[in-house]
């Protein structure tokens, strides 16, 4: 009784929010709105909104479930601009029947509601405005947008009331403009993908930015919706929208994977819209390798430079763009000694080629002292056995009982 009880309570509450955007007609504030709703429900779904919404024939049950509907795998996917309604009352194909997403709107469901919506509720005329006017045409000031907040919150409140809602054929369809790929700290142990959006009729502008960890395996940590102007302060480099995209896939998928991963508070209520505006840009590449690598250009001209960038790349894996102080001691005083094999002319270049690869990496004065100090002791650290892993040892051993090579 107590779960059935609190399942009613959030409903009403948000029946009470959606009278509020009905009368805001923004495409933007109804999805983030959405989000946070797939995010209150028992385990992380809005089952039990969609549940009590498809009984209801009122115009705030419509667009509970509309804005569900525009966050789910199957209706964030690219499409053209055809009518909203006719593409959300197709049939998803090629899922099982009782597949469900964070939004709690199952296959069967979504194409059983979008029919029901598309009947007007009773006693209840509508008058249909162009979704050109949809309201605020910006999203509020601050640092993010905030979605179902009051006429208080800032931005401005339809006079007229709800009026026609030609204005809910936007939600899903904000299309991609760009992407930025970057560090979100000084030393990238944290990256930031970043997608831009905007509905079809140019208005809400908006960022999906998702900050991904890189000093614990690459998944997603945090999530939020943004305004443009965010980027004015970031170190971000235009990106391919389909890379940055599959980055961000790939990041929640391992996010996913690992039980108890750290996230933000601010991720699972943009959980929802996130996933679905990186579904949205066509062919995301998937498990795509980090430019980083190949687009340094600083090799310096010395023997044995070759063999000890290898190595580099071999210790920094597919998280290249992490480079603190920290790891450059990992990196000279523990890794290399136990695990690397190296000639004399890569221990000996080795210095010179990690100067160049943090001047590639932005050039911090605190990781070239570190790289500095830590490299003064590396041919004795190379020598010393006793810090020798035992795979290396018995590799060792392989290449003394081979002898030297004709």
């Amino acid at each position: 009784m107590g779960a059935k009880d609190n399942t009613s309570d959030l409903y009403r509450q948000a029946v009470r929010q959606a009278r509020d955007l009905l009368r805001w007609r923004s495409p933007l504030r109804a999805e983030l709105w959405a989000s946070r709703l797939a995010a209150s429900g028992p385990e992380g779904t809005a089952e039990p909104f969609v549940r009590r919404a498809t009984k209801d024939r009122t115009r705030e049950a419509r667009l509970l479930l509309t804005a569900l509907a525009a966050l789910s795998p199957s209706t964030s996917e690219p499409h053209d601009e055809a009518d909203t309604t006719e593409r959300l009352s197709e049939k998803p194909e090629g899922r099982p029947e009782k597949q469900t997403d964070a939004t709690g709107i199952r296959p069967e469901q979504r194409a059983d509601t979008t029919e029901r919506l598309s009947e007007e509720p009773e006693g209840r005329p509508e008058k249909q405005t162009d979704a050109t006017e949809s309201r605020p045409e910006r999203p509020a000031a601050g640092s993010s947008i905030e979605a179902g907040g009051s006429a208080g919150a800032g931005g401005r409140v339809d006079a007229q009331g709800a009026g026609g809602e030609a204005w809910m054929g936007l939600m899903g369809r904000a299309r991609v403009e760009g992407a930025w790929y970057g560090m979100a700290d000084l030393h990238g142990e944290q990256a930031l993908a970043i997608l831009s959006f905007v509905y079809p009729n140019g208005k809400e502008p908006h960022l999906a930015v998702v900050g991904i960890d890189q000093a614990h395996g690459g998944f997603a940590v945090d999530a939020v919706i943004e305004e443009p102007k965010f980027l004015d302060d970031l170190d971000v480099r235009p990106a391919d929208p389909a890379l940055v995209a599959g980055r961000i896939l790939d990041a929640f998928d391992l996010t996913d994977a690992v039980m108890g991963a750290p996230v933000a508070d601010t991720l699972p209520a943009a959980r929802a819209i996130v996933l679905a505006r990186a579904r949205s840009v066509e062919h995301p590449l998937r498990h795509a390798p980090d430019d980083t690598v190949t687009s340094f250009a600083g090799l310096p001209d010395l023997p044995g430079a070759d063999e000890a960038f290898a190595t580099l790349v071999e210790f920094v894996g597919d998280r290249p763009s992490w480079w603190s102080p920290a790891r450059v001691t990992q990196f000279l005083t523990s890794w290399l000694p136990r695990e690397a094999i190296l000639s004399d002319a890569a221990v000996s270049a080795m210095p010179q080629v990690l100067r160049a690869w943090t001047r590639h990496l932005g050039d911090r004065p605190e990781v070239l002292q570190r790289v500095e100090a830590d490299s003064r002791d590396l041919p004795l650290a190379m020598a010393d056995e006793l810090r020798f892993s035992l795979a290396k040892r018995l590799r060792l051993a392989e290449l003394r009982h081979q002898g030297p090579e004709d």
